[in-house]
């Protein structure tokens, strides 16, 4: 996450800049819905917990000294909120059904199987004072939190927080045994749960807990139990539900209502202005509304449309090739009046390079709230086959190695498969395209993709030049493969963030560099998306067709 982007928004936002408390709301509401969803487990109250912390959170901003520990202040408001909640629970409230299972939630939205599904689903076994630090836990392991702010959320020190941590692992791993047993077929654990309500306890914990200590068909694993730590690396933050709403506008109260009790609680009048004051801010899935009210109003993997329209070059950027043309556009009924959303319109088509001397435009701002990567902070894929997932909201850098002195010929492209969510082409980096010349080159490379003395890697044809490096933006989730057949290449894949990227395609011939960057990014759904994309996921990655439309 870009620390000194935040700093500055939370600065905005103490000052009473409406669109800057608008982004902090946006930006960081995914956060605290996990963690108070997964504390809760779905409770029928995650909405009040997730509504009152955020509107604490804004009302008492002004007195938070230090917008470098925005994060760890929110999630302690986050975490109080949690146990004032638990506090206030009466027996009957006790018995009351989960809104939505957050288990079921993860799994389902996040689409994890095997070891990771078994995870998800082991934190109903959990106590509730474990689910709460569970809840950080998973953050923490995501790489969302420090250990330092999960010990300050708690409230006890960073020695204390290892061996609670510890504790909540060992009864986790208990729990990921129960579910695993439970979906087997030993007939002793069947008549040890007939009796059961089929609602997870500490009580049936402990009892499974024995059943499986003692049983060789359930204690015997069929596969290698990974440590929960490694499986969560690579799952991201549940996406908000459809229709939830934050209303920051006092719950709800009148602009009247809410100025009194504002003024009241001491917030300046510049902030007071920001919650009452009508605002309308779209965001990828969301939007806040007037009155303050935060309501998302799609899921980030919805449909796309079918339709197609020709590219607008990027500024900096030549006009595209003919020998590419985009699908023609469907002519629309007179009668239709709806807007579709324009996502995966945009052919990424061939172009040419920029004048070397050209500064690419001005790189747009989108949310970010970080990449995992299955492949850790750099995944070096050399081999066909070779795959990362990717998942959360971000950039990524993608570079480039071609070996055609290893093995000249025809190049296979990557792909991108199982794709939910958005992903775009944002720019191109490195200092050069891979067809530049090399002056000097050793081996026999007149360029990045070969000479005549090595022979040449060659692109399919339709196949847009790669850049030594080539910048995407994901919000979601989708999967990289490396499909080497013929000449010989590799990747390297790095999360990434815009500042990295506005810095590397600026760095142009002032720098010795062969040319500048390219932006490619509009900042809009009509930036280009990779041609080699698809939402299914394919036997063999390496035919996924030469189409942007997703």
């Amino acid at each position: 996450m870009d620390s000194q982007h935040w700093r500055a928004v939370i600065t905005a936002a103490q000052a009473g800049d409406r669109r800057a408390l608008d982004e902090l709301v946006e930006g960081w509401l995914p956060l605290v819905y996990n963690i108070v969803g997964r504390a809760l487990n779905g409770h029928a109250d995650v909405d009040d917990v997730v509504q009152e912390t955020m509107l604490r959170a804004v009302g008492n901003l002004a007195s938070l000294r230090d917008p470098d520990s925005f994060r760890s202040w929110l999630v302690a408001i986050a975490m109080r909120q949690i146990r004032d909640r638990a506090r206030r629970k009466t027996p009957d409230r006790l018995e009351e059904a989960a809104a939505s299972d957050f288990a079921e939630l993860t799994v389902l939205r996040l689409q994890l199987e095997g070891q990771r599904r078994e995870v998800a689903a082991a934190v109903r076994w959990l106590d509730d004072e474990d689910r709460h630090l569970l809840s950080l836990w998973w953050l923490e392991v995501a790489g969302e939190l420090t250990r330092r702010e999960l010990a300050a959320a708690v409230g006890i020190t960073r020695q204390h927080a290892a061996v609670r941590v510890q504790r909540m692992k060992e009864r986790l791993e208990t729990s990921r045994g129960i579910v695993r047993a439970l979906d087997g077929a030993c007939p002793d654990l069947r008549e040890v749960t007939g009796r059961w309500n089929g609602r997870p306890d500490s009580v049936w914990r402990k009892r499974l807990a024995r059943h499986l200590r003692g049983c060789g068909y359930c204690g015997g694993t069929r596969e290698a139990v990974v440590p929960a730590e490694r499986l969560l690396v690579g799952i991201a933050l549940v996406p908000l539900p459809v229709g939830f709403t934050l209303s920051l506008a006092l719950g709800g109260k009148t602009a009247a209502a809410a100025t009194s009790a504002a003024t009241s609680a001491g917030w300046s009048a510049k902030l007071l202005g920001a919650l009452t004051k009508p605002a309308v801010a779209m965001t990828a899935g969301a939007t806040i509304v007037a009155g303050g009210a935060y309501v998302v109003t799609q899921p980030p993997d919805a449909p796309p449309p079918r339709a197609a329209v020709t590219p607008t070059p990027t500024a900096g950027s030549a006009p595209p090739r003919t020998s590419a043309p985009p699908a023609p556009t469907p002519k629309s009924s007179p009668s239709a009046t709806k807007k579709t959303d324009p996502y995966g319109t945009v052919v990424d088509a061939v172009d040419r390079a920029p004048d070397p001397n050209a500064r690419p435009a001005a790189l747009p701002r989108r949310p970010e709230s970080g990449i995992t990567s299955t492949g850790g902070p750099k995944a070096v894929m050399q081999h066909r086959g070779d795959s990362v997932t990717l998942t959360g909201r971000g950039y990524v850098l993608v570079r480039w190695q071609i070996s055609p002195g290893s093995r000249p010929g025809g190049l296979v492209m990557p792909s991108w498969t199982g794709l939910k969510g958005r992903l775009f082409h944002v720019a191109s980096g490195g200092s050069r395209r891979m067809d530049d010349p090399l002056p000097g080159a050793p081996n026999g490379y007149a360029t990045g993709m070969g000479g005549p003395d090595i022979g040449y890697a060659v692109l399919p044809p339709g196949t847009q030049q790669m850049w030594q490096n080539e910048y995407f933006y994901l919000d979601g989730t989708v999967t990289l493969t490396q499909n080497e057949r013929g000449c010989d290449y590799g990747l390297a894949v790095f999360p990434s963030n815009r500042d990295a990227v506005d810095k590397d395609i600026n760095e142009g011939p002032a720098q010795g560099a062969i040319r500048y960057g390219l932006v490619r990014d509009t900042g809009t759904d009509s930036a280009p998306v990779p041609q080699y994309v698809t939402r299914a996921t394919p036997a063999d990655p390496a035919t996924v067709p030469q189409r942007s439309r997703v």
